[in-house]
C-alpha cells in the first residue's frame, strides 16, 4: 500500500472507532427524535445558520463513513426544517458524502478489486462507462441496492466523477423527499419501516426501471443490428 493512503485509512478507522465507542446511535432513534424535537427546534430558532450547517456536516460524515442513522436524520430534517429546506439539506449532505465515499473507494480499493476480480469487473466497468447515468439512477432509485455499497462499487470502476455526482443528486431526491415529508408529520409515525411502505418501494422500483429504459432500448437496438449483419453479408 502506498504511504499516501495510510493517513486516509487511519482517519476512517478513527472515525469508525469513535462512533462505536461513543455510541451516538442510541440517540438516532425515532423515540429519541420525538422526545427531543422541541429542543432541536429551539436550537434552530436561536442559531439558524450554525444549526443548519452543523446538520449538513453531520449528514456528510454519516454518508461518507457509511455510518448508521440516515433514515432518522432525514426524518429529523423534515421535523425541524420543514419539507423544502429539509429535503435540500438532506440531498446536499448525502450527495457530498457519497462523492467523498466514491473518491476514497477509488483511491484505496480500485487497484485491489481490479487485481482480485480481473475480467469480471470489465463488463461492469464498460457498462458504467457507456451508460453510467442510467445505471446509477437505477441503482439509486431501487431500494434493493444499499446506498453505501453503490458508493464503494462505483468508485472502483471507470465511472466519471461528474456522472456519479449528477446521478446521485437526482437519484436520491425521491427517497429523500419521502422521508423528509414524513418527518414533517413526525407525530403520525410509529416506526421507520412505516415510511418505506411496499407501495413506496414499488414506486421507486418503477422509477428505477424507467431510468434504465434508455439502456435497455440501446441494448435491444445493438442486438438487432448484430443479427442483421450475417444477412447483409449474404
Amino acid at each position: 500500500m502506498k504511504a499516501g493512503k495510510i493517513p486516509i485509512l487511519l482517519v476512517f478507522a478513527a472515525v469508525a472507532g469513535a462512533f462505536f465507542y461513543l455510541d451516538p446511535g442510541r440517540y438516532l432513534t425515532l423515540e429519541s427524535l420525538k422526545a427531543n424535537r422541541a429542543r432541536l427546534e429551539e436550537l434552530r430558532a436561536a442559531h439558524a445558520f450554525l444549526f443548519a450547517a452543523g446538520f449538513v456536516l453531520i449528514y456528510i460524515a454519516q454518508t461518507a463513513f457509511s455510518l448508521p442513522g440516515a433514515a432518522i436524520l432525514s426524518l429529523a430534517s423534515g421535523a425541524v426544517f420543514g419539507v423544502i429546506q429539509g429535503t435540500l439539506f438532506v440531498v446536499t449532505g448525502a450527495t457530498i458524502g457519497a462523492v467523498l465515499a466514491f473518491l476514497v473507494s477509488r483511491t484505496l480499493l480500485r487497484d485491489w478489486v481490479v487485481s482480485k476480480f480481473g475480467g469480471r469487473m470489465e463488463g461492469i466497468d464498460r457498462g458504467l462507462r457507456e451508460n453510467g447515468l442510467s445505471y446509477l439512477l437505477f441503482l439509486r432509485l431501487v431500494p434493493a441496492f444499499p446506498f453505501f455499497l453503490v458508493n464503494l462499487a462505483c468508485g472502483v470502476t471507470g465511472l466519471p466523477l461528474r456522472t456519479y455526482a449528477v446521478g446521485t443528486l437526482f437519484g436520491i431526491m425521491p427517497g429523500s423527499l419521502v422521508f423528509v415529508n414524513a418527518g414533517a408529520s413526525l407525530a403520525a409515525i410509529e416506526s421507520v419501516s412505516q415510511v418505506a411502505s411496499p407501495r413506496v418501494l414499488g414506486s421507486f422500483a418503477l422509477l428505477g426501471l424507467f431510468a434504465l429504459l434508455p439502456t435497455i432500448l440501446k441494448a435491444v437496438k445493438k442486438r438487432r443490428e448484430g443479427k442483421a449483419l450475417p444477412l447483409e453479408r449474404q
